[in-house]
């Protein structure tokens, strides 16, 4: 990477293993190394932390990040697997998950100062690593804007939401944006609305919270101000990353100077998502893509 980062990611690297009915495929995956891709591919110099093993799965993954311009720190790279997320699909679509993971990281691994540091999904709760992530936070806290999105998953975190609802708060208070669905919030809180949900999280300390509901659109949550903002159209193929993109929009707008409105970032994060369901798996898109998608959502 030849500019320093603006932006830092903490997060798993895996290889999603797709099991269907007529064969199996591996792709590039894991939420936090989407994220890193698609501000790459946005145009934003992003270095990320993550987990990777020295085995063919490995080189895969490095190829597909440093292709589109992710600045892999080399404390990355361990000797060992890579780490994977099986996903079985029956006939009827439906999906069950395996995943295969041991997650660490070298706390000392940190690229020059960056303007913003984003976390999320398994790194955030699954030790030994999530503890050192949310120490990094701690470190960094006050010098970059940090965020964060839980990207929850039950086949990890088990049936119980309460020990992963504490490491969610923690890790919250701790940052200036998180990122939900409305999936997530669900399951962290049973019984409570998104919006209460939102309400909650932005007493613990964040400057905003958003809430993401699919074709439904989103909500932008900062104290005493809620915004919300429509889906952006789309002729849907798969909902495969939409999510990664609506944060790599999201902190795409948190990079602008000045900062941007909460419509804009609205409009931004929705661009992206509205780009990706468009495509098959997680096609995240380019700067000029996002505003193709944001001129059509204009018109």
């Amino acid at each position: 990477m030849t500019a320093p980062a603006r932006a830092f990611v903490i997060g798993e690297a895996l290889i999603d293993v797709i099991v269907r009915p007529g064969g199996t495929d591996e792709v590039p995956g894991g939420s936090p190394a989407n994220v890193a891709r698609g501000l790459a591919r946005l145009g934003v110099p992003t270095a990320l932390l993550t987990s990777i093993g020295d085995d063919d799965r490995g080189r895969l993954l490095l190829a597909h990040l440093t292709g589109a311009g992710v600045d892999v720190l080399p404390a990355s790279v361990h000797h060992g697997r890579t780490a994977t997320a099986t996903a079985t699909v029956d006939a009827a679509g439906d999906a069950s998950y395996v995943f295969d993971i041991d997650w660490d990281i070298d706390p000392a691994a940190v690229p020059d100062r960056a303007t913003l540091v984003h976390t999320g999904s398994i790194a955030a709760f699954l030790e030994p690593g999530a503890g050192k992530v949310r120490a990094l936070l701690r470190d960094l806290r006050g010098q970059a804007t940090l965020t964060f999105d839980p990207n929850v998953r039950p086949a990890i975190l088990g049936t119980d939401p309460a020990p992963a609802r504490a490491i969610f708060e923690a890790v919250a208070s701790l940052v200036d944006v998180v990122k939900l669905s409305a999936e997530d919030a669900q399951w962290l809180y049973p019984g409570r609305t998104p919006d209460a949900v939102a309400e909650h999280i932005t007493g613990a300390g964040p400057r905003l919270v958003a809430v993401t509901r699919g074709a439904a659109g989103s909500t932008l949550h900062a104290p005493g101000h809620t915004v919300r903002i429509a889906a952006a159209a789309a002729d849907v193929v798969d909902t495969v990353g939409a999510g990664d993109s609506y944060m790599t929009g999201l902190i795409l707008g948190l990079l602008e100077t000045p900062p941007a409105a909460l419509h804009r970032l609205g409009a931004l994060a929705a661009a992206a998502a509205a780009y990706t369901v468009s495509h098959r798996g997680a096609e995240l898109p380019r700067h000029r893509d996002l505003e193709t998608t944001l001129r059509k959502r204009a018109d």
